[in-house]
């Protein structure tokens, strides 16, 4: 069995960092992105797209999840969520913790980082979510 390369933390936040620069936030201003990296080595990002209705925003991790699932991919290493302060950094709302427990296994590392400096803070996702819903 073929070991798979580190994960390049410093590439993840930086994807992540750019999908939140282009975030479309004009209600709540709060920008966030995410990257979402695949088993294949591809890096899927995606940003919040927030709508009047605020029901029908999408958020940034779900987002990247999305691009990733409609693009064949269904198994992934890890995701880097950037947003927020280094004080208060962007963390997954619980339906991205949801949807993320749908398509990812319990020990997906999960990094948290400010928009700005500041290093990731990298916790599984059953941290997050430890009880998720399953059929």
């Amino acid at each position: 069995m073929k070991k798979k390369p580190a994960i390049d933390w410093a590439a993840l936040a930086a994807a992540a960092r750019a999908a939140a620069a282009r975030a479309y936030a004009p209600y709540s201003k709060y920008r966030v992105g995410a990257a979402l990296l695949a088993d294949d080595g591809t890096v899927f990002a995606g940003c919040n797209v927030e709508n009047a209705s605020y029901g029908l925003t999408n958020c940034a991790e779900r987002t990247a999840l999305f691009k990733a699932v409609s693009e064949g991919r269904r198994s992934f290493r890890a995701i880097a969520i950037a947003g927020g302060t280094a004080k208060a950094p962007a963390l997954p709302c619980g339906a991205c913790r949801q949807v993320l427990a749908e398509f990812c296994p319990p020990d997906l590392p999960v990094a948290v980082l400010p928009l700005r400096g500041g290093a990731p803070v990298v916790r599984a996702l059953r941290d997050y979510l430890p009880h998720s819903f399953s059929l």
